[in-house]
């Protein structure tokens, strides 16, 4: 037997008793990795995409070392999780539309004081006070801005396009709108 097939033997046996799904994971590699990434950010803070590591525990493994500040999570129903399971520096990575989850953001302070939402759009914050019961907890806010890359007149695009704001005046604009609107704090 392969040493590969042996640990694979080993593994299935340690697990047998287990509902999937489950994840074994090597916790020398991931510091390893973690170390590794720490050392290439020559000290800028590394945030935690949740969407590459999908388990709380190693999330607070990973944020309890030096070098790690928050984490980016994929969706607002994930940002609340994350935050009630006491994470408190949870950036959505994503504009959202989920009107539920901005109601109970707001009307929590300590959710609200926990995780950052994602806007490109005046349009957004209107579903957010929208959503609102009452005045509620400031919204904390994070303007996104495309940063792909065009080349040849528009023709190529390297990146992905994750936002109708291309220029600097555009997000100034929804800085200033951001700004004017009771209820919101900008923060990035």
């Amino acid at each position: 037997m392969t040493p590969r097939a042996a640990d694979r033997a080993r593994y299935d046996r340690a697990t047998a008793h287990l509902d999937a799904p489950l994840a074994l994971v090597d916790l020398e590699a991931f510091d390893a990795n973690a170390d590794d990434l720490v050392r290439r950010a020559q000290g800028k803070p590394i945030r935690v995409a949740s969407k590459s590591v999908r388990c709380r525990a190693l999330l607070e493994r990973v944020l309890a070392r030096d070098g790690f500040a928050g984490i980016m999570s994929f969706t607002l129903a994930e940002s609340i999780w994350l935050a009630r399971a006491g994470f408190e520096d949870v950036l959505l990575a994503y504009p959202s539309a989920d009107r539920d989850r901005f109601a109970e953001l707001a009307a929590d302070p300590k959710l609200a004081a926990a995780v950052t939402v994602m806007v490109d759009d005046p349009a957004q914050l209107d579903l957010i006070d929208r959503a609102r019961d009452g005045d509620g907890a400031p919204v904390r806010v994070c303007l996104e801005l495309d940063t792909s890359l065009q080349l040849f007149g528009g023709r190529v695009r390297v990146g992905a396009r994750r936002s109708p704001l291309r220029e600097p005046a555009q997000l100034a604009e929804l800085a200033r709108a951001v700004a004017r609107r009771p209820g919101f704090r900008l923060v990035g």
